[in-house]
């Protein structure tokens, strides 16, 4: 068992510092799997169990891996870990005699149930020219040792990032016809479409398709 100034000194590199599990190691001058004990253990009186292993090649191995891999989670993707520079590792640093194929296989493995190579999907929104989306926000400006409230009425055109903004004192129906006229008066014409986000001066109704019934 570590003394306490070695166990309170894991416990800040790990947690004040964000030190990895190597690094802890290298830095205290004790085994990789003494530092994750105590780097991980919320509870310092209850013993850590050992995860049992089904492979006696990568057995001894199987945490240190995990371990490197769940810290990759916190960086870029192009400064992770391949399979090929964790099996470098243990063999290098940690006298793994085992072959690259069982590592690379483990670290397919671990890394699909992990999720770690899960790229995320987003679909790209197309604004094309000319098209305007409309929205109400709300500002508070300081007045006279006041803080007031106002409504802005905010024409926006994705496509060149550019925005007209008009305040009105309220959102309703008067007052948002009166911004939309100024504002067309602005940028000199009227978009070729408009899009409204849920206005209540200007959406009667949303339809089950999404599509918006407008005041007349």
């Amino acid at each position: 068992m570590l003394k306490m100034p070695q166990q309170h000194d894991i416990r800040f590199l790990r947690e004040a510092e964000g030190c990895s599990i190597s690094d802890i190691a290298r830095q205290v001058g004790i085994h990789w799997r003494t530092a994750k004990k105590y780097a991980d253990q919320s509870d310092w009186n209850e013993s850590v169990g050992k995860r049992k292993s089904t492979s006696p090649v990568m057995g001894p191995y199987m945490e240190m891996v995990d371990t490197w891999l769940e810290e990759d989670r916190l960086l870029p993707r192009k400064q992770r870990h391949t399979g090929v520079r964790i099996y470098q590792r243990l063999r290098d640093e940690h006298q793994f005699t085992g072959g690259q194929r069982t590592v690379l296989a483990y670290v397919k493995k671990r890394k699909s149930e992990m999720e770690l190579d899960r790229a995320k999907t987003y679909e790209r929104l197309e604004h094309p020219p000319g098209e305007a989306q409309v929205d109400f926000t709300t500002v508070q400006l300081s007045q006279a040792q006041k803080l007031l409230t106002y409504k802005l009425l905010v024409v926006s055109f994705p496509y060149s990032n550019a925005a007209f903004v008009y305040p009105t004192p309220a959102e309703n129906q008067e007052c948002f016809l009166e911004a939309m006229k100024q504002c067309f008066e602005q940028m000199g014409g009227v978009p070729q479409r408009i899009w409204f986000d849920n206005l209540s001066a200007a959406v009667v109704h949303i339809e089950k398709q999404g599509q918006r019934q407008l005041t007349e």
